[in-house]
């Protein structure tokens, strides 16, 4: 029996290895699904924006002329908004950082373009500012929640001893949500209506 001992042992230490680098890469995939899935909801949260976006524009093309300015920056900036496209699997902060941005600027021109007096009379056009409202609800909701998947993942391969091994098995740090610079600003809206009505 005596001369088993060692390869007991060895079994056992083999075992206890196998269970514990297995149960490292199994909660970090875990884990990394759950991200993919809040990234998922993020993205189909500002793809509804983007779809309400086309309606608007179709709404506020009836306009007055001082309007067109406005709407074009829209337009601009969805097609700069939807261009950013991120790989949850692979995501860095500087690609997080730059979706925010695009992103951050469409929410600010949205603001302007609400904002003006004789959109208020269009029935279709509140109906779409509400749904707007309610959309940017489920923006904030999910990207706290991919905050929220986010942190057990990171804490799971950043916490010691499992981060001497999750860079073996490829798994690196995931960057948070974050506001993007300026947006702690309310955006200006100026109207200059006097001014164009001299002009025409």
């Amino acid at each position: 029996m005596r001369k088993f001992l060692p390869w007991i042992i060895l079994g056992v230490i083999v075992l206890f290895g196998y269970f514990y680098f297995k149960g490292i890469n199994n909660t970090a995939v875990t884990l990394n699904q759950n991200i993919e899935e809040a990234w998922g909801n993020v993205e189909t949260s500002y793809q509804r924006r983007n779809d309400l976006i086309v309606n608007i524009v179709k709404s506020v093309q009836g306009q007055a002329e001082y309007e067109k300015g406005t709407l074009e920056a829209v337009v601009q900036a969805r097609a700069a908004a939807t261009q950013t496209k991120i790989d949850p699997t692979n995501i860095t902060p500087e690609q997080l950082d730059q979706f925010t941005k695009n992103q951050s600027a469409l929410s600010r021109l949205l603001v302007t373009v609400e904002s003006y007096p004789n959109l208020q009379a269009n029935q279709g056009f509140l109906k779409l500012q509400d749904e707007l409202t309610s959309t940017e609800n489920q923006i904030l909701t999910a990207r706290t929640r991919f905050n929220e998947a986010v942190k057990p993942y990171n804490n799971h391969i950043k916490t010691f001893p499992n981060s001497l091994f999750a860079g073996m098995f490829g798994f690196q740090e995931k960057p948070y949500f974050k506001a993007a610079e300026g947006t702690e600003k309310a955006p200006d809206v100026e109207f200059n209506f006097d001014k164009k009505a001299e002009t025409k």
